[in-house]
């Protein structure tokens, strides 16, 4: 599911600023980044349903090398997916409670407010 409602695709922003925002919220950079290429990760267990999902928001640089802290970073739409083991996480075609996608676009909102402060 991509939440292109957020406010958040197509922001540029500073890596350095960028992590700082995700971090603080809970998202994690774990290692799925490249030179160009960055995902935060924030995961949500579902007890009901022994399912674990992944909202990610993602981005690319536009200038500099990520993880310099002064890379510009265009950012894409967040997206929310299903983990199915063992073959990873889905994104498409997928139906998501209503509690699952308000948690995530609060989530979101609380993103985008700490991309926001300097």
């Amino acid at each position: 599911m991509k939440f292109e409602d957020s406010g958040i695709g197509q922001q540029e922003v500073k890596f350095s600023k960028l992590q700082y925002a995700a971090e603080s919220i809970g998202l994690v950079h774990a290692g799925q980044w490249d030179y160009e290429r960055v995902t935060f990760d924030y995961k949500i267990a579902s007890n009901e349903e022994n399912v674990t999902y992944y909202l990610r928001v993602h981005g690319y640089a536009i200038e500099g090398e990520i993880p310099s802290p002064d890379a510009k970073v265009k950012l894409l739409d967040p997206i929310l997916g299903k983990h199915y083991y063992p073959h990873g996480v889905e994104y498409e075609d997928e139906n998501f409670s209503k509690s699952l996608v308000d948690k995530c676009k609060n989530k979101l909102k609380q993103f985008k407010e700490k991309l926001g402060q300097e």
